[in-house]
């Protein structure tokens, strides 16, 4: 698998069919596998910050996630295949767990929200096998308190059910913060930080039209419906101008 790097931060060229087949087969091998979903908002962030940086290149795959890594590495001549967003990956698992009977625990979002996803994953995947739900306002290691008796007790509960997948929303850092410093206490095969995501399948944030995410305009979609978002959503104009004003080896293909 080719990676590239990115302002410093490792994105895997992986198709979504690609990484879905790993993810079966990390399954079905029992080994433990770290997902990540860089944008560009990530890839801004990292720039300026070592520490999450670090944490993003130490996960197993860094899918795509965002149109602007797309333009950018095809500007650059080091062309990614397609964009995985994180939220289709996360669906996509979730029909792969429904088909082949793996386990899946939700852990991240506010109180409600990840119980409500689990409510309307089951209406469309009813032999999914969702054994866990937390919502992501326990003390923890995201919190800055690593080994809380509240975050103790969770990873209790995940290793006492042992899923095959789970899935992490904290949003950026916090999320791969949590994962990267507890993976190795954790019973779980397939860990993915996935953001926003369980708003998402709760129905608290509305998905773009699907033209909107062909042409590339999601994220214009949900500025419109939050125009709240602007001070994030800035970073990609932004990501976009050092692209194209700045030397090749901003993006460079990788071992």
């Amino acid at each position: 698998m080719k990676k590239i790097d990115i302002m410093g931060t490792r994105i895997n060229n992986v198709t979504m069919d690609e990484a879905v087949n790993i993810c079966e087969k990390k399954v079905k091998n029992g080994e433990q596998f770290v997902i990540y979903t860089p944008n560009t908002e990530f890839i801004m962030m990292a720039k300026n910050d070592e520490e999450f940086k670090e944490l993003l290149n130490k996960s197993d795959l860094n899918i795509p996630d965002g149109i602007g890594l797309i333009y950018a590495a095809k500007i650059k001549k080091h062309p990614l295949k397609e964009k995985v967003a994180g939220y289709d990956l996360t669906v996509n698992l979730i029909k792969l767990a429904n088909e082949k009977g793996f386990k899946i625990y939700f852990v991240g979002g506010k109180p409600g929200v990840a119980e409500i996803a689990a409510q309307n994953i089951k209406k469309d995947f009813p032999n999914v096998k969702i054994v866990g739900v937390s919502d992501g306002y326990f003390k923890g290691t995201h919190l800055g308190m690593q080994g809380h008796e509240e975050e103790k007790r969770l990873i209790a509960d995940i290793n006492d059910k042992a899923p095959d997948m789970l899935f992490v929303g904290f949003g950026a850092k916090k999320q791969e913060q949590w994962i990267e410093y507890n993976k190795n206490l954790i019973n779980a095969k397939i860990i993915v930080g996935n953001g926003g995501t369980f708003d998402g399948l709760a129905g608290e944030v509305k998905r773009a039209p699907d033209i909107y995410i062909k042409l590339g305009l999601e994220w214009f979609y949900r500025l419109m419906k939050e125009p709240k978002r602007i001070k994030r959503q800035i970073l990609l104009p932004q990501f976009m101008l050092k692209v194209i004003f700045s030397g090749n080896d901003i993006i460079k293909e990788i071992e």
